[in-house]
C-alpha cells in the first residue's frame, strides 16, 4: 500500500508539472519571436498561437497551431498511458492525473499559476480515459466550428456534448473528475463567454 502511494505521489506530481509545460508560449516565442500573452487574445493556446502569428507568416501559425494543439495534448495523454499500461495504476489514480494535467495547465507553475483554457489539455485525457465520448465531442468540434467560426462556442459545446454523452455511456467512474475538469474549462472561459454575450468574441478565420 505504501508503494502504491509513493508512486502515486510521484505521477501526480509528474502529471501537475507536465500539464504546467506552456507549449503554444515557447513554440511561438522561440520559432515566431512572439509573447502570445501580449498579442490577441492573450492566451497561450493553439487558436491564440495561430491568431497572432498569421497575421504575418499564415504557414508558420498553422504549423505551429497545430504543433501546439498536439503537444498540450500529449503532455497530459503520455503520463496517463505510462501510468495505466506501464504500472497498471488503479482508473481512480489516472483519473487524478487526468485532472492535475488540466489544472497544470490552466494554473501552470511556470506562469505563475496562469495558463490557458485547458481545453487541448482536456483532450489529452479524454481520448485515453473516454475514447468514444471524446470522439463524439471532437466531431461536434469540427462541425460547430466549421460554422460558427468561434473556438470558445466550439469548444464548450463539445465539452458539453461529452459530459453528457460520458453520463450515459461510463456514469459510474466519470462524473465527478469529468465534473472538475468541465468546471475548470468553463472557468477560464468565462471573459470568451462575456464577449460571445456581447458579440466582440473574435472569429477563428
Amino acid at each position: 500500500m505504501s508503494n502504491l502511494h509513493d508512486l502515486n505521489l510521484i505521477f501526480y506530481i509528474l502529471a501537475y508539472v507536465l500539464g504546467s509545460i506552456p507549449f503554444g508560449l515557447i513554440l511561438a516565442q522561440v520559432f515566431g519571436n512572439i509573447d502570445v500573452r501580449k498579442s490577441g487574445s492573450g492566451n497561450i493556446g493553439a487558436t491564440n498561437v495561430f491568431r497572432v502569428l498569421k497575421q504575418t507568416d499564415p504557414v508558420l501559425a498553422g504549423k505551429l497551431s497545430v504543433s501546439t494543439l498536439l503537444l498540450d495534448a500529449l503532455k497530459a495523454s503520455i503520463p496517463i498511458l505510462i501510468a495505466k499500461y506501464i504500472f497498471n495504476m488503479p482508473e481512480a489514480s489516472l483519473w487524478a492525473m487526468a485532472v492535475l494535467s488540466v489544472i497544470g495547465h490552466t494554473f501552470s507553475i511556470f506562469l505563475f499559476f496562469n495558463g490557458g483554457k485547458g481545453v487541448a489539455t482536456g483532450l489529452g485525457v479524454t481520448i485515453i480515459m473516454l475514447p468514444v465520448e471524446t470522439l463524439i465531442a471532437f466531431i461536434t468540434w469540427i462541425i460547430v466550428g466549421k460554422t460558427v467560426k468561434i473556438s470558445a462556442i466550439s469548444s464548450l459545446t463539445a465539452l458539453i456534448v461529452l459530459y453528457i454523452s460520458s453520463f450515459y455511456i461510463s456514469p459510474d467512474t466519470t462524473l465527478v473528475p469529468m465534473g472538475i475538469i468541465g468546471f475548470i474549462i468553463f472557468y477560464k472561459h468565462i471573459p470568451n463567454i462575456i464577449q460571445i454575450l456581447s458579440g466582440t468574441e473574435q472569429k477563428i478565420i
